[in-house]
């Protein structure tokens, strides 16, 4: 999604001007919006209604698209990526959008003897619920009755227990934490999910350990049970593994650059190499991983103004730009400077670099659809899904003819060794972080049409924020409403909002977002009045 949003925003940014963009993505589909595959699989969209559009911008924009292609390495000495059907990419700047890969959790039976991580070589009935080819795999193989066992009670896991229960399948969600959801959700709110999990046909186990797997003991084995570390087992015909995500970094560590649990970036989204940039699932910004939808997007636009600034003025010569990362010039010969007039750039599982004249951009993963655990996004039109698209990675071509010499992208935009921005210019764009908010709406089961009085067999909205824990001296509002299945939470901090969790009644949520994802001042209103339909605006 990612490389998609960013591969958008490039085109738009070139308008009429000559700019090339590769995206060199994994999966074969079109990019999608990986936030709703949950509506997919639960059959309330077709998979062309996620995808989404096709980068278009002026006539000298130009964007292609590699699906189905691999990167296997990046050549930084030549400034190449290597793609596994043997072709090179060459680039000026290169953007790895790789996206994140599904945990695997430690069961037996799970993987091969040498305990290699492949999820091409998981039981038969096992599946993760990553990508676009998952949610079609699972969805082929859900019949009515069909015994289904979700491992993991997080935000991917509810989503896809409720897709499932959709389905007419018998669902089963087992959770090692104490209640559903404890990223976002408090016990109080998540005893209120519980309740219309529940109504939708779900058993729910909290606080227990899924140990291994039970196998039919062939050749190619397939599951019939989940065992539990108690020794209790849970009849299966389809398990599905929903233990979160791990950001996919196996390319960026291969070429050298600096890695903690992500792909280490700066507030210009550049990696310890200067020609190489990472946003989305893969990146890690000041020791934050997102894996969330909202903050690659933003990402994705933050990088594209500075992919495609106003080209520099010369300065003194002598001059050398300092390395991000480590606050002293760079070694001579040491890094390159993208071409602001040519580039590329790749989605998850490739990679390249966007030029404005030249360029090519590989997606890891190709497609996008949001990290269920991450925010979700609001219903799409067919085509037109908003989002970026994860495992998405963008690389940039080499310098054109008479390009000045190779340098590093400095801190004032299209910096390269001797030049400097123009005087008066716009200050460069910066990602200094984002306040994420998480929305997610939990459809009810089909059945007969209405509601019950209790509303628990109804639709049910959530929307978390922030951290919805007090400390001492914080102010909590916070009202239950059992008839009508609402429970409503802000936590205050002086005139700030400090988080916040909302269920069932969401008429106050956009009042309340604006407030705390733009770390504004509350209104002077008594503090009951948040969470009343006005927000207290």
């Amino acid at each position: 999604m990612a490389g998609t949003r960013l591969a958008q925003q490039l085109a738009v940014s070139a308008g009429e001007g000559s700019l090339d963009v590769t995206i060199i993505g994994e999966e074969p589909h079109p990019a999608y919006n990986r936030v709703l595959l949950a509506e997919v699989l639960a059959g309330r969209y077709a998979p062309e209604v996620i995808a989404l559009p096709t980068p278009a911008g002026g006539a000298g924009a130009g964007v292609r698209r590699l699906s189905g292609v691999r990167v296997v390495r990046v050549d930084r000495p030549t400034a190449e990526v290597l793609c596994d059907d043997g072709r090179s990419v060459p680039y000026d700047a290169l953007v790895l959008a790789t996206g994140s890969n599904p945990v695997l959790p430690p069961l037996r039976g799970l993987l091969e003897p040498d305990g290699r991580d492949d999820l091409h070589a998981l039981p038969g009935g096992v599946h993760a619920f990553r990508t676009m080819d998952d949610c079609l795999a699972l969805g082929a193989a859900v019949r009515p009755g069909t015994r289904a066992v979700v491992i993991g009670g997080g935000l991917l896991g509810v989503s896809a227990a409720r897709a499932l229960a959709r389905r007419g399948a018998q669902v089963v969600l087992a959770h090692q934490g104490e209640h559903l959801m404890e990223r976002q959700l408090d016990p109080g709110a998540s005893r209120l999910l519980r309740r219309h999990m529940a109504a939708l046909g779900v058993e729910i186990h909290t606080e227990c350990r899924a140990r291994g797997l039970r196998t039919d003991g062939q050749p190619v084995p397939t599951v019939h049970a989940v065992e539990l570390a108690d020794g209790y087992a849970l009849e299966a015909e389809l398990v599905v593994l929903a233990c979160g995500v791990r950001p996919r970094v196996g390319l960026a560590r291969a070429a050298g650059l600096e890695v903690a649990r992500g792909i280490v970036v700066d507030d210009e989204l550049r990696t310890s190499d200067p020609r190489v940039f990472a946003i989305g699932d893969c990146a890690e910004h000041a020791g934050v991983v997102y894996g969330l939808a909202g903050p690659a997007q933003e990402q994705a636009d933050v990088l594209a103004q500075l992919l495609f600034p106003t080209p520099p003025l010369p300065e003194p010569r002598g001059l050398r730009p300092l390395d991000p990362h480590r606050g002293s010039a760079l070694e001579p010969g040491q890094g390159s400077a993208p071409n602001p007039r040519q580039g590329s750039a790749l989605e998850p599982g490739q990679g390249s670099a966007p030029n404005p004249r030249q360029g090519s951009a590989p997606e890891a993963d190709q497609g996008s659809a949001p990290d269920l655990d991450r925010d979700s996004a609001p219903e799409p039109t067919r085509g037109s899904a908003p989002g970026p698209a994860p495992g998405d990675q963008v690389v940039g071509n080499r310098p054109a003819e008479g390009a000045p010499p190779s340098g590093s992208w400095g801190r004032d935009g299209w910096a390269q060794p001797g030049h400097r921005a123009a005087p008066g210019a716009d200050t460069p764009a910066r990602y200094t972080g984002t306040r994420t908010l998480t929305r997610l709406t939990l459809t009810a089961a089909p059945g007969p049409a209405g509601a019950s009085a209790s509303g628990t067999d109804g639709p049910l909205d959530l929307a978390a924020f922030g951290t919805p824990t007090p400390a001492p001296g914080d102010d909590v509002i916070h009202l239950t409403d059992a008839t009508r299945n609402t429970y409503r939470k802000v936590v205050v901090r002086g005139d700030r909002l400090l988080g916040g969790i909302l269920l069932g009644d969401l008429g106050t949520v956009g009042a309340l977002a604006r407030a705390w994802e733009g770390d504004e001042p509350l209104p002077a209103t008594p503090l009951l009045h948040l969470l009343t339909n006005d927000g207290g605006s």
